[in-house]
């Protein structure tokens, strides 16, 4: 097979090539469709997430053809079309998987850094781990459904039911989740970097009643705010725009760190919470929401070799929607 792969932290992914590889039991191997490019990726390469496996064929938001299964998987699985998150394995044992919380167990396995990804022709991944995937739909309109959609997904049930959502990052994740609130009813308030007027057209164009940037305060109070943007500054910014016993939720996996700030901004019960990872029960309920809510997603392709200028391109902030990996 062909992969990108990460040799050490801060230096650009290489091309190589290495045999398929082979599926353990409980495990598919699959033939990668498209794989998404993910901020968490940028902060595996970059180092702000400690310890990733090296080397390592980063890439999460995998969609593929079951080409092989391992011992005790139905041969009946190979010819599916599967997508593989950020979350691959957990111990099913600890107490939080026990309780239903198995995005926070104590021994997991991440897909694209604790774990080879899809960065690559070919990946392994659980069969447990692994949703099924309209076999008739665009592998590459599918793959930021991985983790964008999901994690905006999970991140919005914990912002709530209110109506008025602030969402500070116009990229990946905002503009699946703004569809989907604009097809419950609610009223999108979208926070670009200052300055970028096309993040503020875009969300504009796919509903959203205002945008601005992160350094604008809301026309009206924010029942909740969800910050995508890893950037801790946002988050009392983001207090500042809700009302009293609003919510801000943190979406990502890393945050720079949060500022001194007044204790005003939280009392009147408004609150902070994180989101970390994801469960299996958020993609039963998401993908047939997404389907609901006719989510389209906007992407923009790369040949796998190209993975280092779409990791580029995202960190620059040169992206609407989503980068894609087509190998």
């Amino acid at each position: 097979m062909k992969a990108m792969i990460l040799e050490a932290i801060g230096v650009p992914l290489r091309a190589v090539d290495r045999p398929d590889p082979v599926p353990a039991a409980g495990q598919l191997m699959l033939k990668v469709e498209a794989c998404a490019v993910c901020r968490t990726d940028l902060h595996v390469c970059d180092g702000d997430l400690a310890n990733p496996k090296l080397p390592l064929i980063p890439g999460h938001e995998i969609v593929g053809i079951v080409e092989a299964v391992g011992e005790g998987i139905a041969p009946s699985r190979i010819g599916q079309r599967v997508g593989v998150p950020w979350l691959g394995h957990t111990c099913g044992c600890c107490c939080f998987c026990r309780s239903g919380e198995e995005n926070l167990c104590d021994e997991p396995q991440f897909t694209g850094y604790t774990r080879d990804g899809g960065f690559a022709t070919h990946v392994v991944a659980d069969a447990d781990y692994a949703f099924v995937l309209d076999s008739a739909a665009d592998p590459v309109a599918l793959a930021p459904l991985l983790c964008a959609g999901l994690i905006g997904w999970r991140s919005l049930k914990k912002a709530g039911d209110g109506k008025r959502i602030g969402l500070y990052g116009f990229g990946a994740a905002a503009h699946i989740i703004a569809q989907i609130c604009r097809w419950q009813g609610r009223e999108v308030y979208a926070f670009s970097r200052p300055g970028d007027e096309a993040a503020q057209r875009f969300a504009l164009e796919l509903g959203a009643v205002w945008a601005g940037g992160s350094d604008e305060p809301p026309p009206v109070a924010l029942d909740a705010a969800i910050i995508f943007a890893p950037v801790g500054e946002l988050v009392p910014a983001a207090l500042k725009g809700v009302r009293k016993g609003g919510k801000v939720v943190c979406g990502g996996i890393h945050m720079s760190d949060l500022p001194a700030m007044p204790y005003a901004l939280i009392w009147g019960e408004r609150a902070v919470v994180s989101v970390a990872n994801l469960t299996r029960k958020d993609a039963e309920e998401f993908f047939p929401v997404a389907y609901q809510a006719a989510v389209r997603t906007h992407t923009k392709t790369y040949p796998l070799a190209d993975a280092n200028a779409a990791l580029d391109d995202l960190r620059a902030g040169r992206l609407s929607g989503a980068a894609v990996l087509k190998p």
